[in-house]
């Protein structure tokens, strides 16, 4: 008997753990992998005459991949007939990149060892570790804070046409107390020891070729130092990657004969225990191509789980770059319309989360729990100008949960607008981030751009910077952005090392952007600063309790920089303005500042009758604005008299954040352990003060 199917049937097929791909992929006799699914699809096309939707129904269970999910063009849906990709009812499948290592033993010194045969005999490396899905440390010096620098000296071997040497040397000189640690480092381990630098908004991780002890030096090659951001006395330095480190723990260490050392933490046992090493440099590729018209298209993916990505370390380290746009993601997908993520999760990665890069258009990543993350969340766009077929647009970031982040790559950012247009980053919660929460635009300056008309708005972004990167913020804007609007967003904690350390940071260029209706307090450096830039609007702000400026300015140029208006600036410690404020061409009116603590106000080193006398804030107000209790985070007004002054337009913060189930919004919640240990890390960097590096 022969069955016709009608036209608009929906095909299913079923992966279990327990599947195999060579089944049919029925309830009863499911297929064992996505893959397997992917390739039944190609299969059941090739011997149909209708065109069908597909659907391939998820069990629940671990499923260790073998190798990266692929789809071209020929796995693409029709926007009639989707193809999905969706968990069970009530399943939450895991896909795993990674492998378990089994077989240790305790050494006389109670650390776990164990050979690897596939490192011994196949050279296997991999660069991060897993143990009961805590992401572990591997052998550093020192355990806590940084080596100092001395001097940092560049011997340029080529330079080439560009200010950054295309090949150089350097030697980075340490203090005396430095030489015990270096003599521990075994000849036949230098070219496994690699340095980490912390420096400004940029983050160096090199391997070394050589070690000097008498002069308390290490020499490393590659390219030469940005001028504008060198390696530098005062600089911190974190040395890894040797079995002489390995002190602490919860570190590990993989020596050049295959065995993996590791220190367990508090309360582990080789019983109660699974380590994982993440094997995968990829777990899901998207492979179109736009310029042919090649497209991936309409293909959906719910309720999926993916975990445990490598990152491997190339040969030359990671060069300093700004928001770490060089990785790689775990999930990529590139010349492709009308893909969808929703209701998963992605975790233990050692790069970014999700990239819809060049050519990507109208896809969206919704409801996505991204944690543990070795780079940045999202990344939107390129980081080269691509214009026409492969340039991304009109995709979506809504409703996710971004956190801990930037593990391995702290420059990495939450979520990152390259050159990319019309897209929109909203009710997402983004936190414990080490540089910038949410990053849009990727030119300096006014040269051309392509990051037009992104919306970032409704967003809860906290507990960004920590102590550890300057020159940062919340919302970090770059270049020509006619169009973006950046709106009723909810922003604390943001700290940084030394400068820096913003709310909302329009940086070179940022042009044409609109920020309003947001909320910023508990800022190092103030809630909104202009670097340079054109045609820029601040209104309606909320901006509250910045440590030691509450707005800044850099550079006066001989345009209008920027609009600044009917914004209410609270605090109770450091100035009210610093900068190039008395040069800048901007319109600074109907403000109400207030300082709680009843000292003079500071406005760039003028008293308020001075401010008004050079053109600023004519109209403007000291007077208490009458909120509930701003100490507490709560900036509801107590009556309408005192805002109706500046004609303030009241907002309600609070719906900025995730949306949905009470258990979505409790998850977005950081752990109390994280709350205390940033607020611990501000209180002792204020305390140092550290200079600007």
């Amino acid at each position: 008997m022969i069955c016709y199917l009608p036209l608009n049937a929906q095909i299913k097929f079923y992966v279990s753990p327990s599947g195999n791909n060579t089944s049919t992929g029925s309830l009863d006799q499911p297929l064992a992998s996505l893959t397997g699914a992917r390739n039944a699809i190609r299969n059941h096309k090739k011997t149909s005459k209708n065109i069908q939707s597909y659907t391939v129904v998820i069990k629940d269970g671990n499923y260790f991949m073998k190798e990266s999910f692929e789809l071209t063009s020929e796995d693409s849906g029709t926007k009639k007939y989707p193809i999905i990709y969706k968990a069970e009812k009530g399943a939450k499948p895991v896909f795993s990149g990674g492998k378990i290592i089994k077989g240790f033993s305790v050494n006389a010194n109670g650390i776990w060892q164990v050979k690897i045969p596939e490192s011994v005999y196949y050279n296997w490396q991999f660069d991060q570790l897993y143990v009961n899905g805590k992401r572990a440390t591997l052998a550093r010096t020192p355990n806590k804070g940084f080596l100092e620098l001395t001097k940092v000296t560049q011997n340029i071997w080529k330079q080439g046409t560009s200010r950054v040497a295309e090949k150089a040397e350097q030697k980075l000189f340490f203090k005396r107390e430095t030489s015990i640690e270096l003599s521990k480092i075994n000849s036949d381990e230098i070219s496994q020891v690699r340095f980490k630098a912390y420096h400004k908004w940029d983050y160096t991780l090199r391997h070394i070729d050589e070690v000097n002890k008498d002069s308390l030096s290490i020499t490393t090659s590659g390219k030469g130092m940005k001028p504008w951001n060198a390696l530098k006395k005062g600089g911190r330095i974190v040395l890894e990657n040797y079995k002489a480190a390995l002190d602490a723990a919860g570190e590990w260490f993989l020596s050049k004969k295959g065995i993996l050392y590791y220190i367990p933490r508090e309360g582990e046992t080789l019983e109660n225990t699974t380590v994982i090493a993440p094997v995968l440099e990829q777990l899901v590729s998207i492979k179109g191509n736009a310029s042919n018209n090649d497209y991936v298209e309409n293909i959906s993916f719910e309720g999926l789980n993916f975990e445990y990505c490598h990152y491997k370390i190339p040969s030359t380290g990671s060069e300093p770059n700004q928001a770490a746009a060089i990785l790689n993601a775990a999930i990529d997908v590139k010349g492709a319309k009308n893909i969808k993520f929703s209701d998963g999760e992605i975790s233990k990665t050692g790069q970014h989360a999700l990239w819809f890069g060049k050519g990507v258009s109208n896809s969206v990543v919704e409801k996505f729990y991204m944690h543990n993350l070795g780079g940045g969340g999202v990344y939107l766009g390129d980081f080269k100008a691509l214009e026409g077929k492969e340039h991304a647009h009109h995709n979506t970031v809504k409703n996710n949960i971004i956190q801990a982040g930037g593990q391995e790559f702290p420059a990495a950012v939450g979520v990152w607008v390259g050159h990319s247009s019309d897209s929109k980053v909203i009710h997402n919660d983004i936190g414990n981030f080490y540089y910038t929460g949410i990053s849009v635009g990727w030119v300096w300056g006014y040269k051309p751009s392509l990051a037009k008309r992104n919306t970032i708005s409704y967003n809860h972004i906290h507990h960004i910077g920590w102590d550890l990167l300057s020159d940062m913020a919340a919302i970090y804007t770059l270049g020509a952005s006619e169009g973006t609007v950046v709106e009723n967003n909810l922003i604390h904690h943001i700290h940084s090392f030394s400068y820096g350390g913003w709310g909302m940071y329009a940086d070179e260029g940022s042009t044409g952007i609109v920020f309003k209706n947001n909320l910023v307090y508990n800022t190092k450096t103030g809630g909104f600063q202009q670097n340079y830039g054109k045609g820029n609007i601040a209104t309606n702000n909320i901006l509250a309790y910045a440590k030691k400026y509450q707005m800044q300015c850099t550079v006066a140029e001989k345009h209008k920089s920027f609009t600044f208006t009917n914004n209410i600036i609270l605090f109770n410690k450091g100035m009210v303005a610093k900068g190039a404020w008395d040069k800048v061409i901007a319109d600074v009116d109907y403000n109400i500042y207030w300082n709680e603590s009843g000292e003079a106000y500071d406005f760039n080193k003028h008293t308020f009758k001075e401010w008004q006398k050079i053109g600023l804030d004519k109209n403007s107000f000291l007077i208490n604005p009458n909120f509930k209790n701003p100490l507490e985070a709560d900036f509801r007004f107590k009556n309408k008299k005192i805002y109706k002054k500046i004609n303030f337009q009241p907002f309600d913060y609070s719906k900025a954040g995730v949306l949905g189930s009470k258990e979505w919004k409790v998850k977005a919640k950081l752990p109390n352990s994280i709350l205390k240990s940033f607020d611990e890390a501000v209180e002792k960097n204020i305390a140092l003060d550290p200079e600007r590096g």
